[in-house]
C-alpha cells in the first residue's frame, strides 16, 4: 500500500515550503532549535549597496564614498554583537566596517557588480547568548576566513525567541601584499604544440575566463549549509541539549510532514500580543494538515500490518494467489455487491493473468511494474523529440537542395526563379558549414532512417499506451479488492478479539 500513501501524501506536499525544521512530537509547542541558513548575493545591479547593508546590520552610521549617501541606522534595536574577522593577507585597517565596505565599493567598477555574499543563520535558542556568538565565530573562521574572505558578523536578538546572525563576506581574494585580487583570471587556449592560439577577427589570443576561487561553486552552498547544522548539533551536544537540527528539507529526509514558515520579528511580536498574522495563520493551517498526515499514516500503517497478517495466515505464494483466494471465497459465499465489474469472470481472469505473466509477487511488485511501464513511455517520448525536431530540418534541406540544383545550371532565369535560387543558395550556405559539396545523399539516408525509427517508436508508444491503460485498471481493481477485504475483516477481527 506504499503507493496509496504516496499518492495521498503528494496532495499535501503541494503546499510544502522551503523552510527546514527539526522533527518534533506534535504535543510540543515550546521554542526549540530550528534550522535556518539562507545564502544570497548583495548586488549593485539590483540596487543594493554593501555599505548600506553593513550599516543596517550593525546598527551604525556609515557614509558611502561611492555615491555619497549617508546610511544612519544608529536607532536600530536588537543588535547585540558585531565583529569583523580578517584573513591573513587582508589589510588590518579593514577591521573598521566603514573602511572595509567602502573599499569593496571602490574596487567594484561595474554597474551590476556583485559586492558581497550574505549568510543569515538562526542560532539555537537552547544556547546562551555567549555560546551562540562563539558558535558563529568558530563557524565563520573555519569556512570563510580561512579561505581568504573578510567576514562581518552581526548578531541580532530582540528577545522574541529568534536570535540570528548576519554574516557579510567579501567576494574577491587578496594578493600576498594585501591588494585586492581578481575575481576571474584568463586561461589561454593552446594548440597541440602548446602555443597560444591567435584570433585574427578579435585581434587577440583566444582565452577562457576561469574563477580565481571556488567560492561560487554550487557545491559550496550545500557544504556550508550542512556544516552549520553540524556545528549547531556539536554545540547542543557539548552543552547537554537533546535537540538536533538537519539542513535537509523534510522531503529529502524522508519525513512525511510539512515544514512551517519563518514568522520573522514583526509577525512574531504581533502573534505574542494576540494579533493573528498571515504567516501565523498559515502555520496553524500547516499544523492541522500535519496532524491529518500523522493520522493518515497511522491508518495506512494498520492496513499494511493487516495485509501482512492476512498474507501470512493464508500463505499465498503470489499476489495472484492471494487475490484468487479472496475472489473464490466471495464467489462461494455469493457476495458480489461491491464493484461488480471486479468480480466479473473476464475481468478477474485478465487481472490474474496479468499478475502471473509478469511474475508479480506482491503490491510492491505491482507498483514497480506500473512505474516501469510509465517510465518506458517517457523514454519513448524522449527519443521521439530529437527525431521530430530533426526531420523538418532534413526535409527543408532536401527541398532547398532540389531548388538549387534545378536552377543553378539554367542560363536564363526569370525573376521568380532567380529569387528561389538566391534564397536556396543563402539557406544552404548557412547549413553546410563551409562545405562545397551538397550532402543530399546523406540527408536522404538520414531522413529515411529517422522516418522508420519514428514509425517504430510511435507504434510502440501507442501499444504501450493501451497496456498502461489496462495495467492502471488492473491496479485499481487490486486495490479495490484489498480495501474491501480489509473493511469486511475489521468487524470479524473485532469479534474475534471480544471472544
Amino acid at each position: 500500500m506504499n503507493v496509496v500513501y504516496a499518492v495521498l501524501q503528494t496532495a499535501f506536499c503541494a503546499c510544502r515550503h522551503k523552510r527546514k525544521r527539526r522533527v518534533l512530537p506534535a504535543e510540543r509547542r515550546t521554542p526549540i532549535a530550528i534550522y535556518h541558513c539562507s545564502i544570497k548575493i548583495i548586488s549593485r545591479g539590483k540596487g543594493k549597496s554593501a555599505v548600506a547593508a553593513a550599516a543596517y546590520r550593525a546598527g551604525e552610521k556609515i557614509t558611502n564614498a561611492y555615491d555619497g549617501m549617508v546610511h544612519d541606522y544608529t536607532r536600530k534595536g536588537g543588535v547585540i554583537h558585531t565583529e569583523i574577522l580578517l584573513p591573513d593577507n587582508a589589510p588590518t585597517e579593514y577591521a573598521d566596517r566603514a573602511i572595509l565596505w567602502n573599499a569593496v565599493e571602490k574596487i567594484e567598477k561595474a554597474k551590476n557588480a556583485q559586492l558581497a555574499r550574505e549568510i543569515e543563520i538562526a542560532l539555537p535558542i537552547e544556547l546562551t547568548r555567549e555560546q551562540g556568538i562563539s558558535l558563529v565565530r568558530e563557524y565563520v573562521k573555519e569556512h570563510f576566513v580561512s579561505a581568504g574572505m573578510c567576514a562581518d558578523i552581526c548578531v541580532h536578538d530582540t528577545g522574541g525567541g529568534n536570535p540570528h546572525a548576519h554574516i557579510m563576506l567579501t567576494m574577491r581574494p587578496f594578493e600576498q601584499g594585501g591588494e585586492w585580487g581578481a575575481k576571474q583570471k584568463k586561461e589561454y587556449m593552446l594548440d597541440p604544440q602548446g602555443n597560444k592560439i591567435y584570433d585574427p577577427k578579435k585581434r587577440q589570443y583566444k582565452c577562457n575566463s576561469v574563477p580565481a576561487t571556488d567560492w561560487n561553486e554550487q557545491t559550496k552552498a550545500e557544504q556550508w549549509r550542512q556544516s552549520w547544522a553540524d556545528f549547531c548539533n556539536a554545540a547542543l551536544e557539548k552543552y547537554n541539549h537533546t535537540e538536533r537540527i538537519n539542513h535537509r528539507s523534510y522531503e529529502r529526509q524522508g519525513i512525511d510532514q510539512i515544514p512551517t514558515v519563518h514568522l520573522g520579528v514583526a509577525a512574531s511580536a504581533m502573534e505574542k500580543r494576540g494579533i493573528p498574522t498571515e504567516r501565523g495563520n498559515l502555520n496553524r493551517e500547516i499544523e492541522v494538515t500535519n496532524q491529518r498526515l500523522r493520522q493518515l499514516k497511522a491508518r495506512i500503517g494498520k492496513l499494511q500490518n493487516w495485509l501482512k497478517e492476512e498474507r501470512e495466515s493464508t500463505a499465498p505464494t503470489t499476489l495472484a494467489d492471494y487475490i484468487q483466494n479472496i475472489l473464490s471465497r466471495k464467489a462461494q459465499a455469493g457476495k458480489s455487491s461491491v464493484s461488480q465489474s471486479i468480480y466479473n469472470l473476464k475481468d478477474a481472469a485478465n487481472m490474474l493473468n496479468f499478475l502471473q505473466a509478469n511474475q508479480i509477487m506482491d503490491m510492491a511488485g505491482l507498483d514497480e511494474k506500473f512505474s516501469a511501464m510509465i517510465g518506458e513511455q517517457m523514454d519513448i517520448r524522449d527519443k521521439l523529440k530529437p527525431i521530430e525536431r530533426r526531420l523538418p530540418v532534413l526535409k527543408k534541406n532536401m527541398e532547398q537542395a532540389d531548388i538549387y540544383l534545378k536552377y543553378k545550371g539554367k542560363k536564363a532565369l526569370n525573376d521568380s526563379e532567380q529569387i528561389l535560387l538566391t534564397a536556396a543558395h543563402n539557406y544552404l550556405k548557412g547549413v553546410m558549414n563551409g562545405k562545397t559539396t551538397l550532402p543530399t545523399k546523406a540527408w536522404k539516408e538520414e531522413y529515411s532512417k529517422l522516418t522508420a525509427e519514428q514509425k517504430t517508436l510511435n507504434q510502440r508508444y501507442l501499444s504501450l499506451k493501451n497496456e498502461v491503460k489496462e495495467a492502471e485498471q488492473i491496479r485499481k481493481s487490486v486495490y479495490s479488492i484489498l480495501r474491501q477485504e480489509q473493511r469486511e475483516q475489521q468487524p470479524r477481527r473485532a469479534q474475534d478479539m471480544e471472544h
